[in-house]
């Protein structure tokens, strides 16, 4: 059995490039990088001869040459919250517009993985970085500070950020309660290491307070669908109405759990959430939630991110969006009250 070897092309120049559309190289990287004072006639034929031969530009070159690799580093706490995947395809989609590769990655909820991978991202020397923290601890990296970063859902002082109005989305949520004729309140929030947690459930309760309706109770819950049994224990006692969740993942966990506890949804206790994630639309009942504008919040952290990179001296910049409400069959009036 004969072995036949394959040798690879010699990779096409710049300067083959340049002698084939008959310029000189300068015109010829101006035109490849649409920049320079070239003609547009020129550019085009510069860049029809580049593509006729297959010319690839050498990225370490330019890294070389520029500064930059052309990447960022895309850093978010839990992938299977599906909250983060469209997240993800938002960020990673702007960055493609504007030139840039992303590395991705998924920290696990775990501060430990997350320093790691911002060091190892910061180590690559990536042009810039986005960032969903777990919470509000600060890893230990002073390099982060000298990357262009954009920070999202967390006001970190030092960095650009991206928030949404999180305490007026938890007076929403409790007012839509209210408006159905509720009084008494459970509240599931999320960790309180996050400030937004912090926030949905200060909003919550202030709303309540105006009204005069009860908390009853208060417990804290993981992002997640997976309720501990501290909460499973207040939802059995069946003294409230209506419930407000930190997250839409966790207003899922409790429309579950009220179920195996023969607690209807809505017509013995109505729930809201907070996210309107894609699964808020297919749970049963359909999920209340508040809206928090993903897609909106994605595409200012890029752009806020390319104004950093070109200009890193400039004051940081914080930009919260406005919540909405969004009113689903989880809501209902009570037939009595909570006995």
């Amino acid at each position: 059995m004969s072995e036949q070897r394959t040798e690879e092309a010699p990779r096409i120049t710049l300067k083959q490039v340049a002698e084939a559309a008959g310029v000189s190289l300068a015109t010829a990287s101006y035109s490849l990088n649409d920049g320079g004072s070239v003609g547009q006639q020129t550019r085009e034929r510069v860049k029809s001869v580049a593509q006729q031969l297959g010319y690839q530009p050498n990225a370490s070159a330019k890294a070389m040459r520029t500064g930059r690799i052309g990447a960022l580093g895309l850093v978010l706490p839990d992938l299977t919250n599906p909250f983060f995947p469209q997240l993800a395809q938002t960020v990673i989609a702007a960055a493609r517009d504007a030139g840039f590769h992303v590395f991705l990655t998924d920290t696990l909820g775990s501060k430990e993985t997350e320093r790691q991978s911002i060091d190892a991202l910061v180590r690559r020397g990536i042009d810039g970085l986005v960032w969903f923290p777990i919470d509000d601890r600060m890893p230990d990296l002073p390099d982060l500070r000298t990357t262009p970063t954009v920070v999202l859902d967390r006001a970190l002082d030092g960095f650009d950020c991206v928030l949404a109005d999180c305490e007026a989305g938890g007076r929403i949520a409790a007012a839509m309660l209210l408006r159905a004729g509720h009084r008494r309140f459970g509240m599931v929030s999320g960790p309180s290491a996050a400030s937004s947690a912090r926030q949905r459930a200060a909003g919550t309760r202030d709303a309540l307070k105006r009204a005069g309706a009860e908390l009853v109770w208060e417990v804290e819950a993981a992002f997640s669908s997976d309720l501990d049994a501290d909460i499973v224990q207040a939802l059995a006692r069946r003294d409230v109405t209506a419930v407000v969740a930190g997250a839409d993942l966790i207003a899922i966990g409790v429309i579950q759990q009220l179920g195996r506890l023969g607690i209807r949804v809505p017509q013995d206790v109505s729930v809201v959430g907070f996210d309107n994630i894609a699964w808020s639309d297919l749970c049963s009942p359909a999920l209340s939630t508040i809206d928090m504008p993903i897609h909106e919040m994605g595409m200012e952290a890029m752009q806020m991110l390319q104004r950093r990179i070109a200009a890193p001296q400039e004051p940081r910049r914080r930009v919260v969006f406005d919540v909405t409400a969004v009113e689903r069959a989880s809501i209902a009036a009570p037939v009595s009250a909570a006995s």
